[in-house]
């Protein structure tokens, strides 16, 4: 599936992505309906994901079953889904872009950080 976005387009979404995205601790990547990944954060290259590869290839397929990408692409509206991840849970979100229809930020939390463990160690809780 082609992407029909010029490549100065997705160039400049790319830098406005790592702007936002860039520091963020937990995996975030901006992503074509096709699945290729056009940008990601370091978080996202720390558990295997590359640029130009595809989301949906990354981890085991059972930790796609419920992908919303579809969805959140098809309705316009940003989706999320709480799933176990291992002995945690992890919230995984599905934001479409304004202005590019075939293009969704996919992020979630508790991929790397166990917030439940981490809330625990905050100074004066």
């Amino acid at each position: 599936m082609a992407i029909n976005i010029p490549q100065s387009e997705l160039d400049a979404l790319a830098r406005d992505f790592q702007l936002m995205w860039g520091n963020f601790p937990e995996p975030a990547q901006l992503t074509h309906k096709s699945r290729e990944i056009i940008a990601l954060n370091a978080a996202s290259e720390s558990v295997g994901l590359v640029k130009g590869g595809k989301c949906s290839e990354c981890g085991a397929p059972e930790m796609h079953k419920g992908c919303l990408a579809n969805r959140a692409l098809n309705t316009q509206q940003p989706l999320f889904q709480k799933t176990k991840f291992g002995d945690r849970d992890r919230i995984s979100y599905w934001l479409p872009v304004n202005g590019y229809p075939e293009l969704f930020v996919h992020f979630g939390v508790g991929t790397i950080i166990d917030y439940n463990e981490a809330a625990e160690q905050i100074p004066g809780k």
